[in-house]
């Protein structure tokens, strides 16, 4: 089975539809990376990504910034194993943002994000994310600017918390998203000064849901089968994004696609990754970065420990004391037992080049994925692809 839900026409992207269910993988700024998108939807479950945003200030972002932030791009906007990605552009001027769309439509992006929800006070104070909540016309003159510049096939999206300070003004700026052309909006269920700060706030969720003509996409405080089943109940949603409690328990996605009917997906509910399932997990990760160019040890050192923080503090991993102290990947792995990404990291110092991967396109069956992984990375795939 194939390991993300793509069974969209390849030229165009697969757009959140009513009656058509989803999950979506979160854009995080500083985790969910290229490398990361393709370990989580190599697992499978997620019907698209969202890439970490743009930056359109006063210099328009080059070519080379896309290609470097979604090297995606290159093999036609999709993860190696097929799962489409989308660009998320941040910014607050409407020709700048609509210049920088179209360049991301010329490198290949088939889909197009606008973030009006990052709440990073620097970001905030330079005119972009969720500091334009509290301006809702001018939500709508940025998406309909980029709505506007592009073909109408590729589809324009925003996402959005619930205000600056009050949870009603979403309301009025979602029905701004609307109105500038959004084909749909996500909505994290908190205000910007609430941060991360639990819990989320599903309610308005759904009363926005209720009053748009538009597909909305719940958000925020899923971290468990039985938070998506409550969700879906209070929102009366059929898409959901899915962000930190999808990178602490790797095999949410798969279990929360199935509980809402995605198409191609036939998960059982397990348990979180076990002790013993962590390495396999972790060399997908050395391997997806060595593809992407990312062979410095020291940084590979720290998204692996970031990784398994994120499980530790908000999943079920027991052994972040043993492995935080570890001065080098060489001594995690070892500590871990993970003598497959041992092998990666040998191969990554003598050749000192990414790690060449097969042709990102989905396998046809099971036992196409696990010869792909077993080709690229030397792993023994079947632990892996139980989940998909």
């Amino acid at each position: 089975m194939p390991a993300s839900n793509t069974e969209q026409n390849d030229m165009f992207f697969p757009a959140v539809q009513h009656g058509v269910p989803a999950i979506v993988l979160a854009p995080m700024d500083g985790l969910t990376d290229a490398p990361m998108r393709a370990v989580h939807t190599h697992i499978g479950g997620f019907s698209f990504t969202v890439s970490e945003f743009i930056r359109v200030a006063q210099e328009l972002p080059p070519a080379r910034i896309f290609l470097k932030e979604v090297p995606e791009l290159t093999a036609g906007a999709k993860t190696p194993t097929g799962c489409p990605v989308q660009v998320q552009l941040l910014g607050g001027d409407p020709d700048r943002m609509a210049t920088s769309a179209r360049l991301a439509v010329k490198l290949g992006a088939r889909g197009i994000d606008v973030n009006f929800g990052c709440p990073a006070p620097t970001v905030n104070r330079h005119d972009g994310g969720a500091t334009l909540l509290k301006y809702p016309d001018r939500i709508q003159l940025v998406v309909r600017a980029i709505r506007d510049a592009l073909p109408p096939e590729i589809p324009v999206s925003a996402k959005l918390r619930l205000g600056w300070e009050s949870v009603d003004d979403i309301h009025l700026n979602a029905e701004m998203a609307a109105l500038g052309g959004a084909s749909w909006i996500t909505i994290h269920g908190r205000t910007r000064m609430e941060r991360y700060l639990p819990p989320a706030h599903w309610e308005p969720i759904g009363e926005v849901k209720r009053n748009l003509n538009i597909p909305v996409v719940a958000n925020g405080d899923i971290w468990t089968l039985d938070d998506l089943r409550r969700c879906q109940d209070v929102t009366g949603c059929e898409h959901f994004m899915l962000g930190r409690g999808a990178i602490a328990n790797p095999y949410l996605a798969g279990w929360a696609a199935a509980e809402i009917g995605v198409r191609g997906t036939s998960h059982e509910e397990l348990t979180a990754p076990a002790p013993e399932e962590w390495p396999e997990l972790l060399s997908l990760l050395v391997s997806y970065s060595a593809h992407y160019g990312h062979t410095g040890e020291n940084s590979i050192l720290c998204r692996l420990k970031q990784w398994l923080s994120l499980a530790s503090r908000y999943g079920n991993f027991d052994r972040f004391d043993l492995l935080k102290r570890s001065a080098t990947a060489e001594e995690l792995f070892q500590l871990m037992g993970a003598d497959s990404a041992l092998c990666i990291l040998q191969q990554i110092r003598q050749h000192q080049k990414p790690h060449k991967l097969p042709e990102a396109s989905v396998p046809d069956s099971q036992e196409d994925m696990d010869g792909c992984l077993l080709e690229c990375s030397g792993l023994s795939a079947s632990l892996i692809m139980q989940t998909v």
